[in-house]
């Protein structure tokens, strides 16, 4: 029963995943078609973010009041229409008003199974879910371009995205019953484990409100730049393909989504790497990848080093945001679990309301060249922030063995 459910959520997240890479796949076309500045993409893309931020800060209470099966089915059918919403869009007024709901269904959901995975099972399932979001995020660049190539509408892109989406509400419609009968007392083996490893070490946190605990801000800013590299290739890597590489919008579309492959194969090799490597050892060799893949596209190289980049940049994210996650009740406690999972998960998306849409601005005044700089500087501030961290984390167990053998 828990492993039938556990497949509805990885379903569940392939929806979260086909609409967040379909702007910055089509807006090259789409930009032309609408007649808009090319920053009016990241204006967009601030708007589906900030619904989704405004949905995660609330996502406890939400949650809590009518469960995580009835909100993730509530969520996807607002993301399948407002998706049904852009195919019809006659102006950019429009597609405003549709980036609302499509950003206030993601947040919820995606905070109540984050937590409830990360809480009740081991960090490779933590991430093979995020794989399946990668196969969500790989798909919609992959279906959008065909229908560029084949030299028809970007409106037909959304709306075959819309379809799959409303298939996805429709399993969920019929596997509500099972959400019923699948309670926290069936709890696998994981979540009797992370109760024992916090019960001491956390004893102190439930005290505290839970910002007031040491290591949230740090871990907090992590997430906030992790965003930042992830949405801001997703959003502005085509639009650096065509404008510097000068690729075709169909050839940038196919390879932003070997971006979002590199990611999604990328998960479903670190669940098996779990098992002999620690979320730590993970994160760390993920952002260090980046760093090599956004330096290979600052480099003066020919444009198929760029596809290299895209990919190993791809490779290097893959661990870091589930690791991260999964790290959550460990580092701070289960009762703070679920509002430090909304916090970050409200954080990570201001990375993708403001980091990318600043890109663009910038742009707009110089040039998208400064593109990889900017990947560059995100990647290290990430890198900074967790390795800020785990430093204090460290001081705080020896601090604690320290007063145990006093």
């Amino acid at each position: 029963m828990a492993t039938l459910l556990l497949v509805i959520i990885y379903l569940a997240f392939i929806s979260l995943g086909l609409p967040d890479s379909l702007l910055g796949a089509a807006w090259p076309v789409m930009q032309s078609d609408l007649g808009v500045p090319l920053e009016t993409a990241g204006f967009l893309f601030m708007m589906i973010a900030g619904g989704t931020i405004i949905s995660s800060l609330v996502s406890g209470k939400v949650l809590k009041r009518f469960g995580t099966s009835k909100v993730t089915f509530v969520s996807v059918f607002m993301t399948a229409g407002a998706l049904l919403g852009f195919q019809f869009a006659p102006s950019i007024a429009w597609l405003v008003l549709c980036a609302i709901p499509l950003g206030l269904g993601a947040g919820a959901v995606d905070t109540g199974l984050n937590d409830y995975v990360a809480t009740n099972y081991k960090a490779h399932h933590m991430s093979w879910l995020h794989c399946f979001w990668g196969v969500g995020a790989t798909l919609g660049p992959v279906i959008m371009a065909q229908f560029i190539s084949e030299g028809t509408s970007w409106r037909n892109g959304y709306l075959t995205i819309s379809g799959i989406q409303f298939a996805l509400v429709l399993i969920l419609l019929i596997t509500l019953p099972l959400w019923k009968r699948v309670t926290h007392n069936n709890n696998n083996a994981a979540s009797n484990e992370i109760m024992e490893t916090n019960a001491v070490r956390h004893e102190e946190n439930n005290e505290l409100k839970p910002l007031q605990v040491k290591g949230v801000k740090l871990a907090l800013a992590s997430f906030l730049f992790y965003c930042g590299v992830e949405a801001t290739m997703g959003l502005w890597g085509s639009s650096f393909l065509v404008n510097v590489k000068g690729l075709s919008a169909a050839a940038a579309a196919q390879w932003v989504s070997l971006y979002y492959a590199g990611i999604t194969v990328g998960r479903f090799i670190t669940g098996f790497i779990t098992f002999k490597m620690t979320n730590r050892a993970l994160i760390r060799s993920g952002q260090l990848i980046a760093a090599v893949g956004a330096i290979i596209l600052f480099l003066p190289l020919p444009s198929i080093f760029s596809l290299v980049g895209f990919i190993i940049i791809g490779l290097g994210l893959a661990p870091i945001f589930p690791c991260m996650l999964h790290e959550t009740p460990t580092h701070f406690g289960k009762k703070h679990s679920q509002s430090i999972m909304g916090y970050q998960m409200a954080v990570a998306y201001t990375g993708t309301t403001f980091l990318p849409p600043m890109l663009g601005f910038i742009s707009s005044y110089f040039t998208i060249g400064i593109f990889p700089v900017c990947i560059l500087i995100f990647a290290a501030a990430m890198l900074l922030s967790t390795e800020n961290l785990n430093r204090l984390l460290y001081k705080k167990i020896i601090g604690k063995d320290t007063s145990l053998k006093a």
